[in-house]
Formats: C-alpha cells, structure tokens, sequence
C-alpha cells in the first residue's frame, strides 16, 4: 500500500531478508527430522544445534539452558505452569504484576483455579512497579515470581530489586523469577540472565513467527507441560523447527550486533512522535513515562481524551 507507514512493531515485525536467506537451506535441504539417525536427520540436526548454541552464546548461557518453543506465549505458559507446579511442594504462591502480557495474566490465572495464591501487584501511572512492595509481597510460600523486563504496550521499563537475591528468603528455597525479554534491551554476552527463566519471541525482532525460546536456568525447577517425545531434554516435546530455530538465533544475532545504530534510529522517531503527537492532536495524552530513559527507545503510545491532561 503506497504512502502507508506501519508503526505497530510491538505486535510484530518484518522478516528481515538475512534472516529468511537463513532459513532456506533448512526448509530446501535439511528438512530431515533432527531427532532421527539417519542423513538427512544429521544435517538438520546440526543447524538446530548450532542455531541453540549462538543463541546460549548471545544471552550469556549454557546451551542445554535453552529450550526452543513455539513462540513467546508457549515460552511464557511453560515457564510459569512448569516452574509453579514443579516448586509447588516449596511454595504455593505467584507473584505477578497487573499489567503483564496476557500469556502470563491468563497463565496465573489457570493456576489459580488449581488451587495456587496468586498475587497482582498494581503500578503507578507510569506503569513502574514498586520494588518495596515486589519485596513484601514475597513470603515463605512464594514459589515464582514473574514481572516484565519492559512493557511492550506503553514502554515502560520495569524497576525491580537490584539484586535478585533480595527475593530469597532463606537458603533452602528456591525463588524463580521470569521476566519476558523485549527487543531494544542490551545485554552483556559475559553477563548471564540475572533470572531463573526468560522467554524470547522471533517475530518481536525481525525474526519468524511461530518459534521463541525460553531460556531455564541450570537447577531451575520445571514440569513439562507439551508431553509425547523427548526433545528438549524431555521439557518440551515436539518435532524441532529447524528452519524457525535459525532464523530466530540469526534475528537474535543481528540485533545484538545492530543494536546501538537501530537504537539511535528509532530513538530519534520516538522523540519526534512523542513532541508531535500532543501538539498537533488535541486530547492526545502520553502513556507510560515522559522521560526518555524511561521508556523503551522504540515506544511511543498515546491515548485519547477529551482533555490534554498527560498520565505522568
């Protein structure tokens, strides 16, 4: 569509053109199934396993700590569920935030019908979380804690405790902690998570959809949730998406290597959009916070009153 601008690029981005060249050699030559002996099971095998080791290399981690899924929702659902009723003899509690991505809010929420406690932590008019209360709201019967590393809707980056063992109550108890990686968030490849689960999608970063990563870290209590086959070190069973596993680990490898000039770039369109907008539209108010350290490079929301009176 001529003169049309997309600009919904939290919901889903381009395939990058690297990133298909990629995977065409997966879908035209090691099309075999990887958990197979023969040939042609060996070639497929040997991409899946080299797309699961730059993508442990690029997040810091061992390979055997990340599991290939089917997208960021899958990642979210076997992370909560896998942890919760794996540490459940440990703990019965969840603590999560309000405003967290539905794959998590309706992940709760099934736990709750199953008996577990859940607790929602509000935020403030910027969307920020209040780490004094993260810290209260863990007790004795926490089993997991899950919060957004940053919200994809309004930007907000989430401010937590700075240490993640602020969150252990003692040491014969395990805290896991998942945060949701959102792309446009820098990381040190010397540096590993500083959590026990972290879950990635493809398509959130030119990548393809239907495939995403979670990333468990090594002791990480979890229950299978996908059952029927041994893939994945038996966590989540399933023919692999050899082609899907490429692409992401490529997506994921061209941003970390891109990340400062895409940066700059959409920085630049963010701040223009975020002046413009409340001057030009009347009862345009901002969403998420003002100050641009704030927010994620890539954010600009808005919504829409009768008013021009901001939220932060």
């Amino acid at each position: 569509m001529d003169g049309r601008i997309y600009l919904d690029h939290a919901a889903t981005t381009p395939l990058d053109p690297r990133v298909l060249e990629a995977m065409l050699p997966c879908l035209r030559d090691a099309w075999g199934n990887p958990s197979s002996v023969y040939g042609e099971a060996r070639e497929a095998r040997g991409r899946f396993s080299a797309a699961r080791r730059l993508v442990a290399e690029l997040l810091g981690a061992a390979p055997a700590e990340i599991i290939f899924t089917s997208g960021g929702s899958e990642s979210d659902n076997l992370a909560i569920r896998g942890i919760a009723h794996a540490a459940r003899h440990l703990g019965n509690q969840v603590v999560t935030v309000a405003t967290e991505h539905h794959a998590v809010l309706h992940a709760t929420a099934g736990l709750e019908q199953e008996g577990f406690t859940v607790t929602r932590l509000p935020v403030d008019r910027c969307g920020f979380v209040d780490g004094a209360m993260l810290e209260a709201a863990v007790g004795p019967d926490t089993a997991l804690v899950s919060v957004m590393l940053a919200n994809n809707e309004t930007g907000t980056v989430k401010q937590f405790p700075r240490s993640r063992g602020s969150l252990r109550q003692g040491t014969h108890k395990r805290w896991s902690t998942l945060m949701q990686f959102r792309r446009r968030i820098a990381r040190n490849r010397r540096d590993p998570p500083r959590v026990d689960a972290l879950s990635l999608a493809a398509h959130k970063f030119y990548g393809p959809k239907g495939v995403g990563v979670l990333y468990l870290r090594t002791g990480t209590p979890l229950e299978a949730q996908i059952v029927g086959g041994s893939q994945e070190k038996e966590r989540r069973a399933g023919t692999e998406n050899v082609a899907g596993s490429v692409g992401l680990a490529t997506a994921l490898r061209l941003a970390m290597e891109e990340l400062p000039a895409r940066v700059r770039h959409v920085q630049a369109i963010r701040d223009r959009i975020l002046d413009e907008i409340p001057r030009r539209i009347a009862g345009s108010v901002i969403t998420g916070p003002l100050e641009p350290e704030r927010r994620l490079a890539n954010n600009a929301s808005f919504c829409f009153e009768a008013s021009t009176r901001r939220c932060c």
